[in-house]
């Protein structure tokens, strides 16, 4: 060991070194029972210290392990890889971590990897739900906060929502397509027959009848191969869709791929709408149609509800995103 390497300061000598008990300089630097003036005094004089709070000892201390479960439905899907990176650093920001698992597409192994991450005691859950129906949800939201993010979920017990307006985000894309002339539209969806029941999916059907389209639904998941071999088989039958609604640009860029494949262009064959502006959507040849989220005011939203439940100051439980259209050349009519 070094000579000069210095020793880990303790929280007595961080207290000696603001005039405070070791109690309250606890609380300061968990942000609780103090002023934000002696919170940052605090800080300060940790910092200028060197003290770092033992993780082991903080959550013996506080009962909490600074971890926070990210359920993610599919890490296959770019966009979730996307929200799941915001939500880890802006977790990583607010001093907690993120425990990130994959449901890998499956509502059963999602309800078994949200047990297991309650099992683990963390200290709030953030899932992105593929099966927002399932009883589990009301029983975990009593052990640990819950927020979710995309659907309501069962029960109406978690503790905050990040939910979208996704009647408002289907009317936009089917009202868009139809109002192009297209009249038979199939929609690629990750739902599978087990949870039949997602808002979006039955938004389609009314939204179709009002507008006079034919929706057909393709259970297509959120992977670009799997996608890629949906999308060939739809499109090389007989009497193929004019248009293609994705609830996934993942599942878009299987149906890039496969038109491709079949020599068919894009938008002059068949037009592609997408559903949540990955990055790479504009960058497509020809740039991508979708409905953007914003997913950065979803990673505010979402880790801010989480944060405030887990430290007890719950300032809003329901934050309602609202979608905007992104008219891209995928649909025509619009230079890139």
């Amino acid at each position: 060991m070094a000579a000069d390497r210095r020793k880990r300061a303790t929280i007595r000598e961080v207290a000696q070194a603001t005039g405070l008990s070791p109690a309250a300089v606890s609380y300061a630097l968990r942000g609780i029972q103090t002023s934000e003036e002696t919170q940052e005094r605090v800080r300060a004089a940790a910092a200028e210290l060197g003290y770092e709070a033992h993780p082991i000892a903080r959550a013996l201390a506080s009962g909490r392990t600074g971890m926070v479960g990210l359920l993610c439905g599919s890490l296959e899907d770019y966009w979730q890889q996307s929200l799941a990176v915001g939500i880890g650093r802006a977790l990583l920001a607010r001093d907690r971590y993120a425990l990130l698992v994959d449901a890998g597409g499956d509502p059963d192994r999602e309800l078994a990897l949200a047990r297991r991450l309650r099992d683990q005691r963390v200290d709030g859950l953030i899932v992105q739900p593929l099966d927002p129906a399932a009883a589990l949800w009301s029983e975990l939201a009593e052990a640990l906060p819950v927020v979710s993010i995309g659907d309501a979920l069962h029960g109406d017990r978690a503790q905050g929502e990040v939910v979208f307006d996704n009647r408002r985000g289907v009317t936009l894309a089917l009202e868009h397509l139809a109002a192009l002339g297209h009249r038979r539209v199939a929609v690629f969806t990750p739902t599978r027959a087990s949870t039949p029941d997602r808002p979006a999916d039955v938004h389609v059907n009314a939204e179709a009848e009002r507008l006079g389209l034919r929706a057909e639904a393709v259970v297509a998941p959120q992977s670009l191969a799997e996608a890629t071999a949906v999308a060939t088989e739809v499109l090389s039958a007989a009497g193929r869709p004019s248009a293609v609604f994705c609830f996934s640009d993942v599942i878009a860029y299987g149906v890039y791929a496969a038109t491709r494949a079949l020599g068919l262009d894009v938008p002059g064959d068949v037009a592609v709408c997408g559903y949540d502006n990955h990055p790479m959507s504009a960058l497509l040849t020809p740039p991508l149609t979708t409905v953007d989220w914003d997913i950065d005011g979803i990673v505010r939203s979402a880790v801010r509800l989480v944060v405030d439940v887990i430290d007890g100051e719950p300032r809003e439980r329901r934050v309602v995103r609202e979608p905007t259209l992104l008219v891209r050349a995928s649909t025509g009519g619009v230079l890139p």
